[in-house]
């Protein structure tokens, strides 16, 4: 198990901030593609079902019609990548990155209770999925990629805006945290 250890070491997984810029660079690359896909009507013609029934997205289709709420998505997915890549050299952009991307995460998972014939009825159902409730589940890990860069860019901009150490700001972060009761 060590060298499998001291491997990882000297290929810098330890590096400081290695999974954050990688969740970052990661972001941009999929808001890029997922952004250039819906000018085509391909890919218009496939979110039909997906948007029709989603309860933050439905109104796409009667304001812009099929096209028009393609490229209405397009853009916003390539201005979330602007952001989120610009958050690279800027907190504060970068914090609106990931509340774009934030939203539009929610935005897809909230689809999945609304979306008819989701669970695969020929395996038992629930939790049988089928492709169209696959293709939204991938959607759940970057709400958390998303949430993760919001957190630490909201940090950044923190530290940035005052003159407390990072341990200060982290324990800030930490006391504002515990004074909110959970309810588990």
């Amino acid at each position: 198990m060590r060298p499998l250890f001291n491997t990882l070491i000297r290929l810098a997984i330890l590096k400081n901030d290695l999974d954050y810029h990688l969740i970052r660079a990661s972001m941009v690359i999929i808001f890029l593609f997922f952004g250039y896909s819906k000018w085509f009507s391909y890919e218009a013609q496939s979110l039909i079902p997906l948007i029709s029934h989603g309860p933050l997205i439905f109104w796409l289709y009667p304001v812009f019609g099929t096209r028009g709420a393609g490229r209405f998505l397009g853009t916003s997915e390539w201005l979330f990548c602007a952001l989120l890549f610009s958050g690279f050299w800027n907190k504060k952009l970068g914090v609106l990155g990931a509340i774009g991307a934030c939203f539009a995460f929610i935005s897809t998972i909230s689809i999945i209770p609304f979306l008819p014939d989701a669970w695969a009825k020929s395996a038992g159902g629930f939790p049988a999925m089928t492709d169209m409730v696959a293709f939204l589940m991938k959607d759940i890990g970057l709400l958390a990629m998303s949430v993760y860069l919001l957190r630490q860019d909201l940090i950044r901009v923190l530290r940035s805006n005052t003159s407390t150490s990072v341990p200060l700001a982290a324990a800030h972060i930490q006391q504002t945290q515990s004074e909110v009761p959970h309810s588990y």
